[in-house]
């Protein structure tokens, strides 16, 4: 049967656009389906919305050809501060400090503007010929069929395909009308972000600060900027964000501190509510999961763009290999492959920031104590440091070729 194309894909945020490019690289046709006007994002100025990008996701775009037009608007992050506080006393005496140094690879990551790197996505797809992009339209019903998978978008176009694949966020409506149930629940927590200036330069170094009320994330940008994530409960966070600009700063100051001098706000202000999301299943008969419909999590360490980019790799490489064999790339047999290679690893790391959030989400002395012993301890063992900076990288596991860099 000949179908619109080999794989269909909902959504077109980061995670959908790195799927379908490292599938079409593979020979495969794709369509993809953006319920935004293309042009809108790519286009949008500075506004301090920026990823935290694992030197294994920086390997993965170089290895689709995007990363020599992105590196220009890049900012390696060469160390990595964490520190317990509150927001009286500042930093606890014991800290994790990772240097890049220590490794042979090279940076730990490199921070990245959303708008660079949309834009660089928008464009390698648009001029690629395995790959359609059909913009201001939403799935609004799929149908299994007997040699594939027929989707119905909310203007009415009806795709078919081999098989579906699910970029569409938390609130996955390609996992919801498959009948994949999902276990989350909510922080109590918002994220604050934004992006600042200030008169000392950075370095190069991302801190991560652990307060009573959630962290507080700031990580550098290129120039004497940083972009902010800053968790605090609920209610502390509507009222921040109804606070004029200058008594926003005035709030984020204390917790901050006057390392790099005075600040001033350089972007717009946002706010997103804090949960865990994840669904009970990856796979369904001609569905796949990718990146936050497969899992949501907290943005600690910032890991949730560079887990939906390993769920990419392994499951490009899953199809592709699967092809290359003659396999059905929508039979349960292959699916099955790339839900074993992810889901215990993401389910993992997820479980993992939640405990961390937990425990240091909080201004309990006993735990106070323990965890600061406990960076301590790390900090002052060079090869349990190492392991920790590796898996910052995003360099340990069983790896897919393009998180190696490396063609599949």
């Amino acid at each position: 049967m000949t179908h619109d194309a080999d794989l269909l894909i909902a959504g077109g945020g980061l995670n959908g656009p790195a799927l379908a490019l490292a599938l079409a690289q593979s020979g495969f046709s794709v369509a993809v389906v953006d319920a935004r006007p293309a042009p809108a994002r790519a286009e949008t100025g500075f506004d301090g919305r920026a990823y935290a990008l694992a030197l294994a996701s920086q390997r993965l775009l170089t290895a689709l050809g995007l990363w020599q037009g992105v590196a220009p608007h890049s900012q390696p992050i060469l160390k990595i501060v964490t520190a317990d506080g509150t927001t009286a006393n500042g930093p606890a005496p014991f800290f994790l400090a990772f240097d890049h140094a220590e490794i042979e690879e090279g940076p730990m990551g490199y921070m990245l503007e959303d708008r660079f790197l949309y834009a660089a996505f928008l464009a390698a797809m648009q001029a690629h010929p395995n790959i359609r992009l059909i913009s201001g339209a939403t799935v609004d019903a799929q149908q299994i069929t007997a040699t594939g998978v027929s989707i119905t978008l909310s203007t009415g176009t009806h795709l078919t395909g081999r098989l579906l694949v699910g970029c569409d966020g938390r609130q996955s409506g390609c996992a919801a009308r498959a009948g994949i149930r999902r276990t989350g629940w909510g922080y109590g927590q918002t994220a604050l972000v934004t992006a600042i200036e200030h008169d000392h330069p950075h370095h190069g170094t991302a801190w991560q600060y652990f307060l009573p009320s959630g962290p507080l994330a700031i990580l550098p940008l290129p120039g004497n900027r940083s972009s902010i994530v800053w968790s605090e409960t609920d209610a502390n966070a509507a009222a921040i964000q109804a606070l004029p600009d200058a008594d926003y700063l005035a709030a984020l100051r204390p917790r901050f501190g006057d390392f790099l001098g005075t600040i001033a706000l350089a972007g717009r202000r946002f706010t997103y509510p804090l949960s865990l999301s994840l669904a009970h299943s990856f796979v369904a008969p001609r569905l796949a999961l990718v990146g936050d419909a497969a899992h949501g999590v907290h943005p600690i360490a910032g890991q949730g763009l560079n887990l939906g980019l390993r769920d990419v790799a392994a499951l490009a490489e899953t199809l592709t290999l699967a092809a290359r064999r003659g396999e059905d790339i929508g039979s349960p047999l292959v699916l099955d492959r790339y839900q074993q290679w992810r889901r215990f690893d993401s389910t993992a790391l997820a479980l993992g920031m939640d405990t961390v959030n937990r425990l240091f989400s909080n201004d309990n002395p006993i735990l106070r104590t323990g965890r600061d012993l406990g960076m301590g301890l790390v900090n002052a063992i060079p090869a349990l440091r190492r392991t920790f900076i590796r898996q910052a990288a995003g360099l340990t596991g069983d790896l897919p070729k393009l998180l190696q860099g490396k063609p599949i």
